[in-house]
């Protein structure tokens, strides 16, 4: 009787070890394993939702809900709805970035609109390439966050943005002396300068005074306002983020240096800054691929649309942005007929093939945009000037 016991004992551990092997096994897959419903897709990303870059992750995961609601409530993409998960990165290029993914993956992320920040990019697209997740990210525009084929952009990468200011301004006449302050600390800023400075020099622009500061000193530009000013400079280049550009501003003012200010997708955001002076950062320039003031019908509805959603606040380029990827992510999945049930490397590589085969979109931030193997977005560059404390196209 007592070996009876121990025999079926054995054989009930037997029978239950062997299940946890095939469960383990079912969820280990690199690929992450098939999902639980093949009409729902989940979405991840990550931004800051606080922390003093808060403006652009907010405004990302706002456009991002407001398009995947709207897609559901069309009744979703060949029956298949989204889901968005959002997790605050905080800007972090380290362990807070790596944690926020991790929990996007945590809570059945099958592709990744993301990341906002191009630091935070950086710090998880070897984690995406080595999951085989397929990753768009909005805005971050460094040129190694697509060093990977899973990865792609719907911003400009940071060389276009130095290049395509760079032709502006000397294609527009706006000033042949310019003077530079950029964060040489910062893979955004040192990318869009280094392209700037190549093309400027092309362009027969005079740059007059090279200045930069770091992540440690960001308060104070005396300094390099000082340098800018005896140096004559017509126009002052700013690829920097809002936050040190608004302070910059107020400190020129003090200064009583008024040169023309001209900046990338980096100043989006420096009109929403708590006691900020609007009136200074009146004429200043900035290339956006967005206007929320564009008369066309797209751009139009859309405003209305998150104006309605988010207490009549008006969205950014960062907002828009998002709202294309989430688009263009529904536009790929229609074109390959995917499911939720398919793995999470599957759905990948659909994605992939499909964004490089001859697609193309019309969007809020640009029209006909198409993307190459490199992952970057071609599309052409626009161009804003504040006007009245809002920004009007150019």
């Amino acid at each position: 009787m007592k070996f009876a016991k121990k025999l079926m004992a054995l054989s009930l551990a037997a029978v239950m070890a062997g299940s946890c092997l095939t469960a383990c096994g079912d969820s280990s897959k690199a690929d992450g394993g098939k999902s639980g419903d093949e009409n729902t897709i989940v979405i991840g990303g990550s931004g800051p939702l606080t922390g003093g870059a808060a403006q652009y992750g907010v405004a990302v995961k706002n456009a991002a809900q407001l398009a995947v609601d709207e897609i559901n409530e069309a009744g979703g993409v060949n029956g298949v709805k989204f889901k968005l998960v959002f997790e605050d990165d905080e800007a972090d290029p380290g362990d807070k970035a790596i944690n926020a993914y991790n929990q996007l993956k945590d809570k059945g992320m099958q592709v990744m609109l993301g990341t906002v920040t191009t630091g935070s990019c950086l710090a998880v697209i070897d984690k995406t390439k080595s999951d085989n997740i397929f990753q768009i990210t909005p805005s971050a525009s460094a040129q190694d966050v697509i060093k990977n084929d899973n990865a792609f952009q719907v911003c400009f990468t940071d060389p276009n943005q130095g290049k395509a200011s760079a032709d502006y301004i000397a294609d527009n006449n706006i000033a042949k002396k310019i003077a530079v302050i950029y964060d040489n600390s910062d893979a955004y800023s040192s990318g869009i300068f280094n392209t700037f400075k190549s093309e400027a020099k092309e362009k027969g622009l005079d740059i007059v005074a090279e200045q930069s500061f770091t992540k440690d000193s960001k308060t104070d530009f005396s300094a390099q306002i000082s340098a800018a000013k005896s140096a004559e400079a017509e126009l002052l280049f700013l690829p920097i983020y809002y936050q040190e550009a608004s302070l910059i501003l107020a400190q020129c003012k003090s200064a009583d240096f008024t040169p023309k200010f001209f900046g990338c997708d980096g100043l989006d955001g420096i009109l929403s800054v708590d006691n900020f002076d609007k009136s200074l950062a009146e004429g200043v320039m900035l290339l956006t691929p967005f206007a929320a003031d564009a008369e066309d019908e797209a751009t139009q509805k859309f405003v209305k649309a998150y104006k309605e959603k988010y207490k009549d606040e008006t969205p950014n380029q960062f907002a828009a942005d998002a709202y294309d990827g989430v688009k263009i992510i529904a536009k790929l999945v229609e074109k390959e007929s995917i499911k939720g049930n398919m793995s999470k490397s599957e759905i990948c590589d659909k994605l992939k093939k499909a964004i490089t085969d001859g697609f193309s979109y019309d969007g809020l931030t640009g029209q006909g945009m198409t993307w190459s193997a490199d992952g970057a977005v071609s599309k052409n560059p626009k161009a804003v000037v504040i006007k009245d404390g809002n920004y009007s196209a150019l």
